[in-house]
């Protein structure tokens, strides 16, 4: 259910292996964990902090006005976060997604993307470069990110209704501005673009159908988000889950048929479907009534340099401590060959699967217990 825990200590024992162990390996010879899932996806939370409260992710009652958030120095740097991005691509890491909190609260976050954008895989590719956002600040910044090398924006929009919006976030943002925001990354090239609606019953599960109207003609790609039971601070209740399936059926419903169509890779989040009567599309990411962690391929990097294994972990393993180990800081290719080694190990014992044994259990007994919060390793 959890990753087994690793001392700093063992961590060390592990970084003196000089070579990753053929069990590590699936059959294609890139890395794998104990069910043969491969590490594709790496999500790198750049900050804690976030301008807005949504009630599923950073409720006020917390996160409030005196909530203590991590001190800038306990920040990976960007150059760390770099020479970690760099070990977990040649692991066979292709898609790099920057999140938060709120990423564009990160000081020159263009800098980081610049370098991020530099890294090729070992067959000389380009990674899939991106970046989830709520969107209060992309219209300002959506050409510099551009500029920098960035590949595409997710936007994190939970209604169009402006009151409904204003309860989601809980901050007053108007709805207006990320819609701008929107079509500001949309004009500079950032595409196509994601908007995921978390959908919570009697909050604004009335929006689906006016979403998905008003991005059915669109170049843009609405992703409706089962509530999830993240963290420990939403009150996550099952019954306030609106099942994938009757988002279907209420989209349906309304006029607009769909029709399922394939992933585009093996371990994608969301399962896809087109309209009948045209090309675009939505997704629908189904973490509670229908998990989908046979194929989760996702590592996340927390803001201070924790590797977390599931997105609802307990506990991560600590890699800045290993980047800032003077012991390791004589040679540089020494302490990449001995971190490298340590994330093979961590990755090849990973045997996470929550939200399958949730799905098999949904009363949650035995499962309930104090998970990392989305806000410190993104969603």
């Amino acid at each position: 259910m959890s990753e087994k825990f690793i001392p700093l200590t063992d961590l060390r024992q592990f970084s003196k292996k000089l070579q990753i162990p053929q069990q590590l390996l699936a059959a294609t010879g890139k890395l794998a964990d104990s069910f043969a899932r491969p590490l594709h996806d790496l999500r790198i939370s750049v900050t804690d902090r976030c301008n807005f409260r949504c009630v599923y992710c950073m409720p006020k009652e917390v996160f409030d006005k005196d909530y203590q958030f991590l001190p800038h120095s306990n920040l990976l740097s960007f150059e760390e976060i770099t020479r970690l991005a760099r070990i977990f691509v040649a692991h066979g890491v292709h898609k790099i997604r920057l999140t938060g909190g709120e990423p564009l609260l990160r000081k020159n976050i263009e800098k980081l993307i610049g370098m991020l954008s530099a890294i090729r895989t070992p067959d000389g590719r380009e990674l899939d470069l991106t970046l989830t956002t709520n969107g209060s600040l992309l219209a300002r910044k959506a050409q510099c990110l551009k500029d920098a090398g960035l590949s595409r924006v997710t936007v994190s929009l939970d209604a169009l209704t402006e009151s409904t919006f204003q309860q989601m976030n809980d901050v007053d943002f108007p709805v207006a501005d990320v819609l701008d925001g929107i079509e500001a990354a949309h004009q500079v090239g950032l595409g196509p673009i994601k908007i995921n609606m978390v959908v919570k019953a009697g909050l604004n599960d009335d929006e689906i159908v006016p979403m998905a109207r008003y991005f059915k003609d669109s170049p843009h790609i609405l992703r409706f988000i089962e509530y999830m039971d993240v963290g420990a601070s939403n009150g996550w209740k099952l019954d306030e889950v609106i099942p994938s399936a009757e988002i279907v059926q209420r989209i349906q419903a309304a006029g607009m048929p769909l029709i399922a169509i394939n992933p585009n890779y093996t371990g994608e989040t969301a399962a896809r479907w087109r309209y009948q009567d045209s090309a675009g599309e939505i997704g629908l990411i189904s973490s509670v009534t229908q998990a989908f962690c046979q194929d989760c391929s996702r590592a996340r990097l927390s803001t201070e340099g924790k590797l977390y294994t599931c997105l609802f972990a307990t506990q991560g393993h600590d890699l800045r401590a290993l980047l800032r180990d003077p012991a390791l800081a004589a040679s540089e290719s020494d302490a990449e060959l001995a971190i490298s080694n340590v994330v093979a190990q961590i990755w090849g014992a990973r045997s996470d699967r929550y939200s399958q044994l949730r799905s098999q259990n949904t009363d949650l007994q035995g499962l309930t217990r104090n998970k990392i919060e989305m806000s410190y390793i993104g969603g």
